[in-house]
């Protein structure tokens, strides 16, 4: 039996849970793809499924609606897969398993996928009802949002015929997004440099977990820890009381997610072990009290480990700590323009330590590119002064607001006939497509609208029912006065 099954609107639901039937994690979406594609071969509409599996779904305008400007939704149907260690289900071959918790549909011990199933789902339910008047509806499901955006990089615009975009991808009702901030990605990496392990010298595993991590646009200025972070400054002070060597550290999951967990391997003198131990008791006490009120599930703990047979040389356990302490994190600007929007941040997201060495990848986020440049700048510079390389990537431009809007201007009255006033017009710090679709098409004019979604890309994440109601009803009213 379907779980979410009599929920309204009954079609959004079904839609959603019909997405959320097979895996698709960023990197894993041609099951998703493939069942957008079926739901429009059942329904007899145009569709084009391209390399990246991005899918566009075409329905001809109703009687007395042809003459109107079409109409584009768009929304992305990869997930960040997040899961609790005892999920018991392997999230890039199994399906999500669905809760309804009263208002709330949640996922058990994994994230929910909403971001942005649940776009994706009112999509395809606008495209299914027939009792719906409409201009030409045009959807766009787009991939790999979560890891880059490629797919809205790749995607073949030249098919749409509409200029108005409707990006469903937003996460807090009443209220209307208009522009967002870049972003771009950057490796930092270690080169290795191993060494026999010295005689001498007891093994820890080193945990920090317990965190709540979230979102790095909509989470990093909620003040909660980075366990990657944490990690860096813990042995950073415990390497200049014991002189301990490295193994390894891997923390975090994407560069746009703040680190839940982080595990290093380290090897300390023997008589400095139990000084190591004091010391990582006393940091976790120290730590917990500075995150009291944001993360007061944090745990720091070390934990006998096998010899390993060899560890960083001296020089490399230094440079990569040196990194670890100095290197910025977090919130550096907030906009003089917007009171509470976070301007220019970076996350350090993801540490990995592999053969040949460490990388460290942070995501970096401006609405000002000057500023973007700059955050680039001091992490290069830094890398240059540590001895690591340094490289960017999968850049995406900001999506600048458009001071007259009549998408905005319909979008907002048709919120205010539903909700009972108008909704606030606001900007994001979180990255939207809709930046890299004006970039290929500047006649566009976009706006991005969603249900009251709260935790995304954490096993916490959560979807409201009531919320996701109303926001149907805003779509349905916006569709059928747009003439």
């Amino acid at each position: 039996m379907a779980v979410l099954k009599g929920l309204k609107p009954e079609k959004v639901f079904e839609f959603f849970e019909y997405l959320c039937s097979v895996p698709h994690g960023s990197g894993n979406t041609k099951q998703i793809s493939d069942l957008c594609v079926r739901f429009a071969q059942e329904r007899g509409l145009r569709y084009v499924q391209d390399e990246y599996n991005n899918v566009i779904i075409r329905k001809d305008a109703t009687p007395g609606y042809e003459n109107a400007e079409p109409l584009i939704f768009q929304g992305h149907i990869d997930m960040v897969c997040a899961s609790e260690p005892d999920c018991g289900i392997d999230m890039a071959t199994e399906p999500i398993r669905l809760v309804v918790d009263g208002d709330w549909v949640k996922a058990d011990k994994t994230s929910l996928g909403a971001d942005n199933g649940i776009g994706a789902a009112l999509a395809l339910a606008l495209l299914d009802d027939e009792t719906l008047k409409h201009p030409k509806l045009e959807v766009v499901l787009t991939t790999d949002e979560e890891t880059g955006m490629f797919g809205a990089d790749g995607i073949d615009l030249s098919v749409l015929e509409g200029r108005r975009l409707i990006n469903l991808d937003s996460e807090e009702e009443g209220y209307l997004t208009v522009s967002c901030a870049g972003g771009i990605r950057a490796d930092c990496v270690f080169p290795a440099e191993w060494e026999a392990a010295p005689a001498g010298l007891r093994f820890y595993e080193v945990t920090v977990d317990g965190l709540k991590g979230g979102h790095s646009g909509a989470e990093i200025d909620k003040g909660r820890a980075n366990a990657n972070r944490i990690m860096g400054r813990f042995l950073y002070r415990a390497a200049c009381t014991t002189g301990l060597r490295l193994v390894s550290v891997n923390g975090g999951s994407f560069p746009n997610v703040i680190s839940l967990c982080c595990r290093a391997v380290v090897a300390v003198p023997e008589d400095k072990a139990r000084g190591f131990e004091k010391m990582c008791a006393s940091d976790e006490a120290m730590f917990r009290h500075e995150y009291a009120a944001a993360d007061p599930g944090l745990r720091l703990k070390a934990a006998p480990a096998a010899e390993t047979g060899r560890v960083f040389s001296a020089a490399r356990t230094k440079a990569l700590l040196d990194m670890l302490m100095l290197a910025p994190n977090g919130v550096r600007a907030m906009s003089m323009d917007i009171p509470g929007l976070v301007q220019t941040s970076l996350n350090l997201g993801v540490i990995e330590t592999g053969e040949e060495g460490t990388v460290l990848r942070f995501l970096l986020r401006s609405a000002v590119q000057s500023q973007k440049d700059q955050l680039a700048a001091e992490l290069e510079a830094l890398c240059g002064l540590l001895g690591a390389s340094f490289t960017t990537h999968d850049a995406y431009p900001a999506w600048e607001y458009r001071r007259e809007s009549d998408l905005r201007d319909a979008l907002s009255d048709a919120c205010e006939k539903v909700l009972g006033q108008k909704p606030e017009i606001t900007a994001t710090h979180g990255g939207l497509e809709c930046g890299l679709f004006m970039d290929k098409r500047p006649d566009f004019d976009c706006v991005s609208i969603g249900p009251e979604l709260h935790e995304v890309h954490s096993v916490r994440e959560r979807l409201s029912i009531a919320s996701t109601e109303r926001l149907y009803h805003i779509l349905r009213t916006f569709v059928e006065n747009w003439k």
